[in-house]
């Protein structure tokens, strides 16, 4: 009993009456969470139960769902003309306690761009997304605005990008999220998108470098670059050298390079050891898709590993990510060959 007093945790009436300090919030999708004004904290588990709970059912009739100027979510009751942070939803809720996993491992292969953003509120956040119209970039657009932050889709085809924020507004109405045109494949596009970007005026706390192409046939942009080398790398590299004093002004900001475990098939190297830039932009009769894609994505390693390097003492942190070589997206468009092959391996990959 002296230890659990002295944690806050001394007996009360109740298992579900809450310590001093203590306070139960809801999330925008309907998750218990607990706040802990002592400590500055937040938790999943009922600070004396260790109970998970979510709401059952939708808010009341008459009442809505707003999120005040510092992010916090509030509720209006029309029918009585008052507003109240505590959610209706609490007295109608019920245990969600799921298996604690047994590995070490918080999430794995099943886990859910929902899932990992589970309790966290990114209202206020801006977010630049590459390629966000389909695919992991667009799942990934979609539950970051769900979760409150303001998401700028940078996508080559307007139309495309435009569907893919009405699919999200369908989801919920008040999204923060609208499509910018990007073609990573001209240079003077990535320029022109920075500029556009910039005179908004506002901060960018997460860049994710998510576009790129795979199996495409030789061709060379109108920078005279072989294309994946500049859509994959190159033109992200760009783009974060142009957006890089908006990410210092809005730290802590961070960028994600999505990369692949394909980056371990291949160098870049001549025979003595130093960097062959013939590799990265091959000529036609030296143009291998698969040898390209995978030169491109190791670029996209050591790139942002420099980065984090230089710019993480600044508050802007950079981290390359792998996500999985068992999903099945559109990246394999390019060749009808890949489209095979990723179809007859379709049963066995994870669903967007």
């Amino acid at each position: 009993m002296a230890a659990l007093k002295y944690a806050g945790l001394e007996d009360t009436d109740s298992e579900e009456e809450l310590p001093p300090g203590w306070e139960e919030r809801t999330t925008k999708d309907g998750w218990v969470y607990y706040a802990n004004h002592l400590e500055e904290k937040t938790q999943w588990e009922h600070p004396k139960s260790g109970k998970r709970k979510r709401v059952a059912g939708g808010l009341p009739y008459g009442w809505e769902q707003e999120t005040d100027e510092n992010g916090q979510v509030y509720f209006v009751d029309h029918i009585n003309k008052r507003t109240t942070y505590l959610d209706p939803r609490l007295a109608f809720t019920v245990e969600d306690n799921p298996v604690k996993p047994t590995t070490r491992q918080k999430y794995d292969g099943n886990s859910t761009a929902m899932e990992i953003l589970q309790g966290r509120d990114l209202s206020g956040k801006v977010v630049i997304i590459t390629g966000a119209n389909s695919g992991i970039g667009f799942e990934t657009a979609k539950s970051l605005a769900l979760h409150g932050a303001y998401v700028i889709l940078a996508c080559r085809n307007m139309s495309r990008g435009n569907d893919a924020v009405q699919h999200i507004l369908v989801e919920w109405h008040k999204a923060k999220v609208e499509a910018m045109t990007l073609d990573l494949a001209s240079l003077q596009s990535v320029q022109h998108f920075a500029e556009a970007f910039k005179s908004k005026n506002v901060p960018l706390h997460i860049l994710i470098c998510n576009a790129a192409v795979f199996g495409a046939p030789w061709c060379l942009t109108e920078d005279d670059l072989e294309s994946t080398f500049q859509v994959n790398h190159l033109g992200h590299f760009y783009l974060v050298q142009l957006l890089e004093d908006v990410l210092r002004r809005s730290s802590p900001a961070r960028v994600v390079i999505v990369s692949s475990e394909s980056h371990r098939f291949t160098e870049i190297k001549d025979s003595s050891g130093k960097l062959d830039f013939s590799l990265l932009s091959p000529s036609k009769k030296e143009y291998w898709a698969m040898l390209a894609y995978n030169r491109s994505k190791l670029c996209n390693i050591l790139f942002s590993n420099e980065l984090n390097r230089r710019l993480s003492p600044h508050g802007v942190t950079s981290n390359s990510v792998h996500p999985g070589n068992m999903i099945y997206s559109s990246i394999h468009r390019n060749w009808w060959v890949y489209t095979l092959l990723f179809t007859l391996a379709r049963p066995f990959t994870k669903s967007m």
